[in-house]
This record gives C-alpha cells, structure tokens and sequence, in this order.
C-alpha cells in the first residue's frame, strides 16, 4: 500500500506517520507539508492507497486545492484529518468527493478504524454529520440521512434497503465502486455511502465480509 499524508505541522505530521506506520508496518508513505507539495508529488506519482491531508495549509484555497487533488486522482479516496470541525465546511468537503473526514482531537484507534473504513470501499462519517437536521444538510448528507433512516425502519432483508441490494449484487460480481456507479447511474461517492450503511447494517468491516454475511442471510442467490 502507499499512502500520501499531508500537513503543515512537521509535529503532528510525524506523529501520524509513526502510527500510521504501526499499524500498516508494509506501507510506503510519502510525506507533504503544503499543497504545492502534494501537487508536486501527485506529478510525479498517482498511485497512492490512500491520501490523507490537513485542509488549512499553504500552498492553495482548500476548496480549491481538495477539489483539484481529486480531479487528478479520482480513483484514490481521500481522509480530511483537520483541528477545523464545522458542519458546513464538514458538508462542502463531502460534496467535494472525499471519502472521509477525521478531526485531529479524534483517538488513534478512532483514526485507523476510519481509514480501514475508507480503503475497504466505505465512507467515514463523523456522528456530528448524522446529528444534522434534513433542513440544513447538503444534497449528498440528505441522501446519507434519507437511506440511514430507511434502513433503521426496514425489518425485510435484514435492514438492507433495495437500492442497497443492487449495490450489494454489484459487490458480489466484483465490481469497482466506479463501475458499481456507472451501473446503477450513481455518483462514486454515492455508492460509498451505501456501502458504508451496508457495512454497518451487516456489522462488517470490509466489502469481502459484507458479501459473505449477506450470502449467509440468503440476500444473495447461491454462486454469487
């Protein structure tokens, strides 16, 4: 795996290299202290796991900067790690395509169950974004908000709602989480999130167990 962290305090950025390192002891990891070091690096190489980086950094406008950093790598999930935890900044990176959003005040084990999260194909969302009211929530928390709550109601499939069967099925052949939203004519960050809800509902980890528990439970037909 190679992952890409990025943030201007050398303390904190270190920090996080060390436990990142811990816990995937195989990991390449490149290091970036500003924007303009993260574009320079992304030039030169795009075949990262994962990026995770600070919002607030020299270098570039964030909105800016996060929306180009995934216009280059869009096949590559990125982790907001940020002391900045405001719902509306929280909902616009969303809307960007990020794949997670972790403040620094967060444990260790919280910041790695999130990343775990992320390269399993899912979407970390803090409780702060599923505590938002449908009035003041962006489209894509509206979605998230509207499927959690279909599927806290629903008591057929297991919880599983059918919009998240197709994207179970999708799972179950294999597929990418962006051909998974070609398929179904979804936004990749779209699928993310239901794969996130079907993770939860199942109580899995990853896309391989929620296919397998799934199969268990007969949502999904026998060979798939």
């Amino acid at each position: 795996m190679k992952f890409l962290i990025a943030d201007d305090h050398e303390l904190f950025l270190q920090g996080l290299e060390f436990v990142l390192r811990k816990e995937y002891p195989q990991v390449e990891i490149s290091l970036a202290k500003s924007y303009t070091d993260i574009f320079d690096i992304l030039e030169k190489d795009k075949d990262f796991n994962l990026i995770l980086t600070d919002l607030a950094m020299p270098g570039g406008d964030w909105l800016e900067a996060i929306g180009k950093i995934h216009e280059l790598c869009p096949e590559v999930p990125i982790i907001i790690i940020s002391a900045v935890f405001e719902r509306e900044i929280l909902q616009k990176t969303y809307d960007l395509g990020v794949s997670g959003y972790i403040s620094k005040a967060f444990p260790n084990n919280l910041i790695i169950s999130a990343i775990n999260l992320v390269l399993a194909g899912g979407m970390y969302i803090p409780p702060e974004i599923l505590q938002m009211s449908m009035k003041t929530s962006s489209e894509s928390v509206k979605l998230l908000l509207n499927d959690l709550n279909s599927t806290e109601k629903s008591t057929d499939n297991h919880g599983v709602t059918p919009r998240q069967m197709e994207v179970l099925n999708c799972m179950a052949e294999g597929l990418s989480n962006k051909q998974i939203a070609y398929k179904l004519g979804l936004s990749e960050g779209t699928v993310k999130i239901h794969i996130t809800l079907l993770m939860r509902t199942l109580e899995v980890t990853n896309r391989t167990a929620a296919v397998r528990k799934a199969a268990q439970f007969g949502l999904l037909k026998v060979g798939q």
